[in-house]
């Protein structure tokens, strides 16, 4: 498969899928902006007063349903979260780190980083 380009130019890997991750993407800080229609239960401040998603003592988005590996308030998540894009350079970067750090977790054919 080809990489293909969206409207908004982000480069994006077409055989990147959630479904062959570990919620990698759920390990990361996720600003709360005022208008996001996250319950408050999940939400959390930091030490800068900032609000952010809430993180479990293990360090995963306390929305994440870790039985499935999905987010349990999809329909309530952050903007963040709706802009993060499956297969970007971002998204692929993140990959490969946390497979470098936990490795065996993802495949190597399904993470660009050689």
């Amino acid at each position: 498969m080809a990489i293909e380009f969206r409207d908004d130019d982000e480069l994006v890997d077409p055989t990147v899928h959630c479904s062959s991750c570990d919620a990698v993407c759920c390990r990361l800080t996720v600003f709360v902006m005022p208008d996001d229609p996250v319950p408050r239960a999940f939400v959390d401040t930091n030490e800068h007063g900032t609000e952010v998603m809430g993180r479990g003592e293990d360090g995963w988005c306390v929305a994440l349903d870790q039985l499935r590996m999905c987010c349990s308030i999809y329909e309530l998540r952050p903007d963040t979260c709706r802009r993060f894009t499956m297969g970007s350079a971002y998204c692929r970067d993140e990959r490969a780190a946390y497979r470098k750090h936990y490795p065996g977790t993802i495949p190597s054919v399904l993470v660009d980083d050689e």
